[in-house]
């Protein structure tokens, strides 16, 4: 009957924890159900562009044809979206739009769980609460955010659950139950292997623990290793699950045989050491994340790297770190403060390590990163108010007083350290990554272009287009290492002629590649094509007039209005020296505000034009206006301008009247094909053929 209680009371609090965080994800859906351009056919678009990826991958299962060679309808996310749609017979549309808040919400139930294994429920329900809603676990579990993200913290939180309960109760059950966790965890999400180790690591320091200072038997706690060891082995999961049900009913066996302690110590050791635990520090040590090198080496030549231009990259400081993980400072303290008290009574917590670092890495790491702290700081700050609300209640004289009161208490904390997560939730309202307007364009693509025609374009707008126009992209959001940007960087930032040989050189080149199955690598193949010695030969050499290989696709230059906005990260790309990865210095500034002040306009605090005297003030220097522009739209939507020369050199501004947006240029800039094609409207006609031209989108064909 007792059992009966506490599964009721277990599902009731999981219930209320998953309804409080599902819920509140429908604020967002909520505010912006009157942004029209965030509709499509009636449909809330998603917010986050990698969603797409495994969209396009969820929509070639469900139709039964894959789109294209890079359609990911192995991936695991699509796959589960694809079963998710089958089974629920609902849109794919609305599928990727609410899955992650779905699935995300699930966090509550590991840690409810964790809390039932360190025998106070309790905490685990108030920790699920905060966590559901933590600043960047919403972020990134919210309505629309598509993507891994939705399980990949949830994932490895029930794993976590399994080991506490392996190490407690030396339970053959959960040793596979744990086993099986992170062999899905790690399947979802390659990362996850660094969790899995780092939680393999941290059992082992405990066991160490129960042994020498506890003074218990570890024989047990041995025997789980292995099962923990086994997802580590990159071996295929079929023989991962074999070797597990073998080790699982020979348990006992091994038990009665009595190993020496010593035996098993060393087997593992040597097991994970030789196979695993040395390949995994050196792959750590080298990954761009912690190298953070701003130029990647290929073959000698040297390419920009795209993990510093990535946002969710890039450093941030412990300001944003605290309030992303327990969304304050105060929340932040108390949640640290939590945790070393709960490892001080129960030293089983220590495997939360592994997440609570994974998360604070985001210093150096990137803000995607913090997501993983978050259920164990929240963890920490339930304990601590549970800690507390004990401790205070033991001054009443009243029992059932004092019961009630630490749960009164300890649930009105954690009121208070949530309160700032809502407040930011609320207003956090992230746009969609295309707009109903730009998604119109892509259909109509679509319907021009066919499944083996190409858009250049940059990757940030690779996988909607290949979601929506159904045709390839050069680079996307998970293929934009520094060598295939490069071409692509290229193609947009210089003269047409240049934008033009680029184009047809690489799409002819992935092409041959992938049928030849080599590696790509844009400027080594072009040096070899047309024998050129040194790799800063193809920058001037792709300016001329080529002979070109013929190509079977069609090529589309892809335009979208908001590019501008990144314009001088999709140029530095190509804007470096591919020998000794000297980046060269090119200059652009953009701004929607100016003040007009008789004959000066303020752009910014630094920089001032004089137009009565022909000069742009930049901090203390003078620079001369070469061309100033006027550019607008016409009731047709056609480009019209008016361009005065002031001067044989200096910065060209361009006045966008229909955009609200002014423009300073230095030459490389505005002789830039994207800047030509898409801004002044400046087509070779000889090269280009406009297909699509609308405000926020220009679509041009390249002429074969």
């Amino acid at each position: 009957m007792e059992n009966k209680k506490e599964l009721i009371n277990l599902l009731l609090l999981i219930l209320i924890a998953y309804a409080f965080s599902l819920g509140f994800r429908f604020v967002y859906i909520e505010e912006v159900k009157n942004i029209s351009s965030f509709f499509w056919q009636n449909q809330l678009m998603i917010n986050n562009p990698d969603g797409y990826y495994y969209a396009e991958g969820a929509r070639d299962i469900l139709t039964g044809h894959q789109s294209n060679y890079l359609s990911p309808v192995n991936a695991p996310l699509s796959i589960l979206t694809a079963y998710f749609v089958k089974f629920f017979h609902i849109p794919l549309d609305s599928a990727i739009l609410y899955m992650p808040g779905i699935f995300g919400s699930l966090i509550v139930i590991p840690l409810i769980l964790i809390g039932r294994a360190l025998k106070n429920i309790w905490i685990g329900f108030l920790a699920a609460l905060l966590s559901g809603i933590a600043w960047s676990y919403y972020h990134r579990t919210m309505f629309g955010y598509y993507d891994t993200d939705m399980l990949t913290v949830v994932l490895p939180t029930f794993a976590i659950w399994a080991v506490i309960e392996s190490l407690i109760r030396e339970n053959k059950n959960y040793y596979l139950v744990a086993a099986f966790f992170e062999i899905l965890m790690i399947y979802w999400h390659g990362g996850l292997y660094n969790v899995a180790n780092g939680v393999f690591i941290m059992s082992f320091i405990y066991i160490l623990y129960v042994y020498f200072i506890k003074k218990e038997d570890i024989r047990n706690k041995l025997i789980f290793l292995f099962f923990i060891l086994i997802p580590l082995i990159k071996i295929s999961f079929i023989i991962q699950i074999l070797i597990l049900l073998f080790l699982y009913f020979s348990e006992k066996f091994i038990k009665e045989k009595k190993f020496q302690l010593i035996y098993l110590f060393v087997g593992v050791g040597i097991i994970y050491l030789a196979v695993i635990g040395i390949p995994w520090i050196n792959n750590v040590l080298h990954n761009s994340y912690f190298t953070k090198n701003s130029v990647n080496a290929v073959d000698n030549i040297k390419y920009f790297d795209v993990v510093n231009t990535v946002r969710e990259a890039g450093k941030i400081n412990y300001n944003v770190l605290i309030h992303r993980i327990s969304g304050s400072w105060v929340g932040f303290l108390l949640g640290a403060a939590g945790y070393l008290l709960l490892i001080l009574r129960c030293p089983v917590a220590v495997v939360f390590l592994p997440m609570m670092v994974l998360g604070l890495f985001a210093v150096k790491g990137g803000l995607r990163f913090t997501v993983f702290a978050v259920p164990f700081f929240a963890l920490g700050n339930a304990y601590l108010f549970w800690f507390v609300a004990n401790y205070l209640s033991k001054f009443f004289i009243n029992e059932a007083v004092a019961k009630y009161f630490k749960y009164i208490f300890s649930f009105v904390c954690m009121g208070f350290t949530i309160y700032p997560n809502i407040i930011h939730d609320k207003h956090y309202l992230t746009p969609v990554v295309v707009n109903k307007n730009e998604v119109e364009v892509l259909k109509k693509l679509s319907r021009i272009a066919n499944e083996k025609d190409y858009a250049v374009t940059w990757w940030d707008y690779g996988y909607a287009i290949r979601y929506y126009a159904k045709i390839k992209t050069l680079i996307d959001g998970g293929k934009h290492s520094g060598d295939v940007n490069f071409p692509v960087s290229y193609a947009l930032t210089r003269p047409q002629i240049g934008a033009y040989n680029a184009s047809i050189l690489a799409v002819y080149l992935t092409e041959k590649d992938r049928i030849e199955n080599k590696k790509y690598d844009f400027v080594k193949q072009v040096m070899q094509m047309y024998k050129l010695k040194n790799p800063n030969e193809v920058y001037p050499f792709l300016l001329k007039s080529l002979k070109l290989p013929k190509i079977k696709e069609n090529i589309y230059y892809y335009l979208p209005y908001r590019m501008l906005n990144i314009f001088p990260t999709v140029a530095i790309f190509s804007s470096i020296d591919l020998k000794n990865g000297k980046v060269f210095n090119h200059f652009f500034y953009s701004s929607n505000t100016f003040i007009r002040q008789k004959n000066t306009l303020v752009l910014g605090k630094d920089i001032i034009v004089l137009l009565d005297k022909g000069l742009i003030k930049i901090g203390n220097n003078l620079l001369p206006i070469k061309n100033f522009v006027l550019v607008a739209l016409d009731r047709q939507g056609k480009t019209v301008k008016k361009i005065q020369q002031i001067s044989t050199k200096g910065i060209n501004i361009i006045v966008m009247q229909s955009y609200k947006k002014i423009l300073l240029l230095d030459d490389f800039y505005y002789n830039s094909s994207y800047i030509q094609m898409f801004v002044l409207g400046n087509v070779n006609e000889k090269l280009f053929k406009p297909v699509i031209v609308t405000p926020l989108v220009k679509v041009y064909k390249i002429i074969k």
